[in-house]
């Protein structure tokens, strides 16, 4: 990790954008001494590791953030314009050009290796750069679907550069044909130093990939695509499982509080009751690496999530399960919303992990009202930032990534989760069941019940089975489901999801909703916080959203219309042909007069 933390970035002249690719310059990157040696190959691949997430992924910027989604909001930033649907065509896209450059220095790198002589040495580097290439092209069809396809490095006068966009399905057989490559030449974790990527890292992204396409396609229509696709990602996923390589992290001594520490493990530091450090987590597949001394978040993390900006929705609280495995509408075990802890009581313990219940005692990140040993003696409870806690807004904090030791606001040091191993559980679950129809109970013990059961071994929850399903009349599709909102919430998978499943023209033009405001809220929140109510009394943060038919894509941006017109545009937005302008509501938009 500090050697990726600390690695020799190469310097590269920016060239003045002359494609719609915005190269950099091919003599820079291809000069010959830099490819005489193994280490040459390393440190050229070590800049790869800024391509990976961090914590952008939490925060409302990045596109697959959850803000953008339908399960929280911003306390104080006002309607979000993607969440909504009201935004318009970018003058430029960083995620588009950025991508292009990314994949140009990959593919420099694999075509450098053609003409090395011992391929083992530089085996690692160069199944890093046939992943990155294809974590790149796979941001791509996320986000734009159909792309130019590019496989070899060009130059400024290629033909490719106005060239027309490439189907997506040409581009994720190319994606996949890359992450076979790199599984090939990776070395397993225990192999290298943490923090770079491993085969069982390309498995797992490739369980990610196989299956968001293969759902893609099956709810488009496109059966017979998409069951190729699933036993992709089902054979992708058994393949990290069988490894035996990670774990969930379940630690006895953290108990039922173990997911919430999991997210701010650091080393170095006592950050938790149990005093653990990122060593015990084996869960962790592909991870973007902080250090306490190197290199910190450079997030406002704690302040930002406790009691402050992140807003949770009655949407998302309703999906935790009571402690029977039932949801809220068919358990005996669910106590109602009179009462401003009474939802709280006999759920699955992930929703006190991840949002602050009402009656609980907090600390942050300052001095005074940081934890001292997790021992719960008078002088710690004194120190609380929040005692007895009763919330506001929405009724609902978020406060995932909140640490409770001392440490200056940017500077804690817990790594990001690219991909963990919980992930690669969810995954092999539902790609079986999409693609066979039917699910397993021993499927599922090896897979959602792992996540499901992490911090829900006291409190009585059963496992999710068929004979649970078929008792209760539930939907096993919209438990694995369930179980992937819950577990991955806040992690950036919600509004993709949302879209693969073909669900968010239904899911995303709800109101956004928050506490009932009756029983005792109605005096523990004045007024129900000046927002209107709806039929069954819950406060309305937002009302009148919009989610089209465009929205499953984004659009194409002026400025790569404009380099080149043989790019095309997405279906309902509008290609290039009058002025455009800036949007005086939302800087980072524009508008077609």
């Amino acid at each position: 990790m500090k050697n990726i933390s600390r690695y020799i970035a190469i310097g590269i002249l920016a060239l003045a954008s002359t494609s719609c690719l915005d190269l950099d310059p091919k003599d820079t990157l291809a000069d010959p001494a830099l490819w005489q040696s193994e280490g040459d190959f390393q440190n050229f691949a070590n800049k790869f590791y800024d391509y990976l997430p961090n914590f952008s992924q939490v925060y409302d910027g990045n596109i697959h953030s959850d803000m953008r989604s339908d399960l929280m909001r911003h306390a104080t930033g006002g309607n979000n314009s993607y969440s909504t649907g009201n935004y318009n065509m970018d003058a430029g896209d960083g995620d588009y050009t950025n991508a292009y450059k990314q994949i140009r220095r990959t593919t420099l790198l694999i075509e450098k290796a053609e003409g090395y002589a011992n391929k083992t040495e530089i085996r690692q580097a160069l199944g890093e750069a046939y992943f990155f290439r294809a974590w790149s092209y796979f941001g791509l069809v996320q986000k734009f679907g159909d792309v130019i396809l590019v496989k070899h490095s060009l130059d400024t006068d290629d033909p490719l550069l106005s060239a027309g966009r490439n189907d997506r399905g040409e581009v994720v057989d190319f994606i996949i044909s890359d992450l076979e490559n790199a599984i090939v030449n990776l070395r397993s974790v225990s192999e290298i130093e943490e923090g770079r990527v491993s085969t069982e890292g390309a498995s797992a992204f490739l369980s990610r990939v196989a299956l968001y396409e293969g759902t893609w396609q099956k709810f488009r229509g496109n059966e017979t695509r998409a069951h190729g696709l699933l036993d992709i990602a089902v054979k992708a996923a058994k393949t990290v499982i069988d490894s035996r390589k990670y774990e969930i992290f379940e630690p006895a001594s953290l108990g039922d509080d173990a997911y919430r520490y999991m997210f701010i493990l650091e080393s170095g530091v006592k950050c938790n009751p149990a005093g653990l450090d990122k060593s015990a987590n084996k869960e962790y597949i592909i991870k973007r690496c902080f250090d306490i001394t190197l290199k910190t978040t450079g997030q406002n993390l704690t302040t930002t999530a406790l009691a402050n900006v992140w807003l949770g929705t009655a949407k998302l609280a309703d999906m935790y399960l009571c402690t029977d495995g039932l949801p809220t509408t068919e358990s005996a075990k669910f106590l109602g919303y009179d009462k401003t802890r009474s939802e709280w009581e006999n759920r699955d313990n992930r929703m006190h992990n991840t949002m602050m219940r009402p009656g609980d005692t907090f600390w942050n990140n300052t001095k005074n009202n940081c934890r001292i040993d997790w021992s719960g003696s008078e002088e710690e409870m004194k120190r609380a930032k929040y005692t007895n806690f009763t919330p506001w807004a929405s009724g609902y904090f978020i406060y995932k990534w909140a640490t409770e030791r001392e440490c200056a606001d940017r500077d804690e040091s817990y790594d990001f989760p690219v991909l963990r191993y919980a992930e690669v559980l969810l995954n092999y679950a539902e790609a079986l069941y999409e693609r066979d129809g039917r699910i397993s109970d021993e499927d599922l013990n090896i897979s959602i019940n792992k996540t499901r059961l992490r911090v829900n071994k006291t409190n009585g929850m059963p496992g999710l089975s068929n004979g649970l399903v078929n008792a209760h009349g539930l939907d096993m599709r919209a438990e694995i489901r369930r179980e992937r909102t819950v577990e991955l919430f806040q992690e950036g998978f919600r509004i993709d999801d949302l879209k693969r499943w073909k669900t968010a023209e239904s899911e995303m033009p709800k109101d956004q909703l928050g506490i009932r405001w009756q029983g005792e809220w109605t005096t523990a929140m004045a007024n129900h916080g000046g927002y209107n109510l709806d039929a069954q009394n819950h406060i309305i943060l937002q009302t009148g959203r919009v989610f089209e038919q465009k929205h499953y894509l984004y659009p194409l941006p002026v400025d790569q219309q404009q380099l080149n017109p043989n790019l095309g545009q997405n279906e309902g937005w509008p290609k290039v042909g009058g002025t455009f302008t800036k949007d005086p509501t939302n800087e980072d938009d524009t508008k077609e007069e």
